[in-house]
């Protein structure tokens, strides 16, 4: 039987669910937390798209995204302004749009080539979740690096999902949720199946997913670590003095001293010295002493120099030899931490792109530090969004990661949660302990399995020391790395192409 292709709402009842669908989504996520709301969110954009026309599709999906980005990263304007978050979550859109465009087109097309139950329980919602997850894919690395940032598995850091992290890493989550939201949609959808077919597919595909056991991750051993949370003024434009950033992490961690504490090392956030310790001899003695103090390596962000290029830096600094090793960070945000094509932008916003005065130069230096003997992965602010930087600090043999940020540019609003849960996921995912410390906060140490070992109140100076634990284990999700988005966004897209085919041939 050949199913009813009219629309199943009136396009302005799909753009009002599609407006609904931004905050709702967004309620799953930091800060409010409620992850079955982000399931409610995508079931609404899932169904506003159903056998619409191709431009309306586009214009709803527009609108979903919208709604979401604007509540989702509203802690944008807090640095620059609203122009900078409306022009990221316009961008955003436009890839929501075309991705909304597919998923109705494949609401047609696949109903069409394949009408059984079969086809609408099982294929269907695997092709929908293929193609979401594709757009996914494609926005978190397109333009200038992309914005990983709202991806709907990153929402599940507290969720009964959360164990299939290490299996499936956050592109293949966030498939799954899809098909489990499509799944359901479409039983409802499915009037003519039996009440008790259509109830006990959603829920099968659910318990199973639920009860994929947790990966076992073998520790081995523990590394005793201090991070300082110096609580500095941090943020762009917050008025200070050279060496004000340096002197408040110092002091923060002036407690350590006299604590007796057999550390393997200590780390220092992001930016934590506003004074090159590679050019001025003052910065260097400040980090010799807290190293020779603590009997420890340092590790700390700063701003380092060579020739006329500026770097974001993270630095392995032991008493009396310096800096021993150094990571630069590989992608800097665009429009944050350097202007690309500024030639062209500036023009069209000169007073915002004026705002940024230097532009970073990315990094090519490794990801990890031999630290006493113990690798840490190192990543700086948003890498810890980034697949590939964070897959490869494992595979160069990381036991640990640590994740230096700067979040005073986004004060109390959702971001620093945000990077939090990301941070949780990626223990989960890459089966490492992380230890998360800002300038201002949210700083935390999370074991593998995700749970907290510490954690910090925002803007307080304060410092955690633990016991953290070191694995070696390899997860699926590392080994597969990139190859689980590629097939689940590769089987979506070509059995769309299949779709399309058949349509064709049935009316040439």
């Amino acid at each position: 039987m050949i199913p009813e292709l009219r629309p199943r709402l009136p396009l302005w009842a799909a753009l009002v669910l599609a407006v609904l669908s931004g905050p709702i989504m967004d309620a799953g996520f930091p800060d409010k937390n409620v992850w079955p709301l982000t399931f409610v969110g995508i079931g609404l954009v899932l169904v506003s798209l159903i056998h619409r026309r191709p431009r309306a599709a586009l214009l709803v999906g527009f609108v979903a995204g919208m709604s979401f980005y604007l509540f989702h990263i509203e802690w944008v304007s807090l640095f620059l302004g609203p122009v900078p978050m409306l022009a990221l979550s316009f961008l955003e859109s436009l890839f929501v749009a075309l991705g909304a465009m597919l998923i109705t087109l494949a609401y047609r097309w696949c109903a069409l080539a394949w009408p059984t139950v079969l086809g609408r329980l099982a294929l269907l919602p695997l092709i929908i979740a293929g193609l979401w997850t594709a757009r996914e894919g494609i926005t978190s690395t397109f333009p200038y690096g992309g914005f990983a940032w709202g991806r709907v598995s990153l929402s599940q850091s507290q969720s009964p999902l959360s164990d299939l992290f290490p299996w499936l890493g956050v592109s293949g989550v966030s498939f799954v949720m899809v098909v489990i939201v499509a799944v359901a949609v479409e039983a409802i959808r499915m009037g003519s199946v039996p009440r008790l077919v259509r109830a006990v597919v959603p829920v099968a595909a659910l318990t199973a997913v639920v009860l994929v056991p947790t990966f076992p991750v073998l520790l081995e051993g523990t590394s005793t670590i201090a991070a300082v949370q110096g609580n500095g003024k941090a943020a762009y434009f917050d008025t200070r003095s050279q060496g004000d950033l340096l002197a408040a992490q110092f002091d923060a961690t002036e407690p350590l001293f006299e604590a007796g504490l057999d550390l393997d090392m200590v780390v220092w956030p992001e930016g934590a010295s506003d004074i090159d310790p590679l050019e001025s001899a003052y910065a260097a003695s400040v980090f010799d002493y807290v190293s020779t103090r603590l009997g420890a390596p340092l590790i700390a962000g700063a701003i380092t120099t060579r020739g006329d290029e500026y770097f974001n830096t993270s630095l392995l600094w032991e008493a009396g030899e310096g800096a021993v090793d150094y990571y630069d960070k590989k992608h800097p945000i665009p429009f944050g931490e350097y202007v690309p094509d500024r030639e062209f932008w500036e023009p069209l916003a000169p007073d915002l792109i004026g705002l940024i005065g230097r532009d970073y130069t990315p990094g090519t230096t490794d990801t990890v530090f031999d630290v006493n003997g113990t690798v840490a992965g190192i990543n700086i602010c948003f890498d810890i969004s980034d697949d590939a930087v964070m897959t490869d600090a494992v595979r160069s043999g990381a036991e640990v990661l640590l994740a230096q940020t700067n979040n005073a540019d986004f004060g109390h609003t959702d971001e620093s949660v945000q990077q939090l849960a990301i941070a949780r996921i990626r223990a989960m995912e890459l089966g490492r302990s992380v230890v998360n410390i800002s300038t201002v906060g949210t700083s935390a140490i999370i074991a593998p399995d995700g749970s907290t070992i510490d954690q910090l109140p925002t803007y307080t100076a304060a410092t955690m020391v633990a016991d953290v634990p070191l694995s070696n284990t390899i997860t699926p999700a590392v080994y597969l790395g990139k190859a689980i988005e590629l097939f689940v966004s590769g089987l979506g897209l070509a059995a769309l192409a299949l779709a399309a085919w058949c349509e064709r041939k049935r009316h040439p």
